[in-house]
């Protein structure tokens, strides 16, 4: 998703300094998380890993590329969606 955001949405060819360093955080953060494999999606998810911050840099990039993920990565996307109703 970040990479979906980063080339269509600011119109980057790779990943910018501050899309890596929110995907270094996002892979930090789901590395520790206490679910592990048994997570669900982070809305539903009764601890917040993630700043403040952070968590609204995701939002944006959820919010521009997650409709965008059943064009572009369809198995993905059913993924998630399938987590989402878990």
């Amino acid at each position: 998703m970040i990479r979906l955001y980063c080339r269509y949405k600011e119109g980057n060819d790779e990943l910018c300094d501050s899309c890596k360093a929110l995907l270094q955080y996002a892979h930090a953060r789901l590395s520790k998380c206490p679910f592990g494999d048994k997570k669900s999606t982070c809305r539903k998810c009764a601890i917040h890993c993630y700043k403040p911050d952070m968590r609204e840099q995701m939002r944006a990039v959820m919010r521009y590329a997650g409709p965008r993920m059943l064009l572009h990565h369809p198995w993905y996307a059913l993924k998630h969606m399938w987590q989402e109703l878990r």
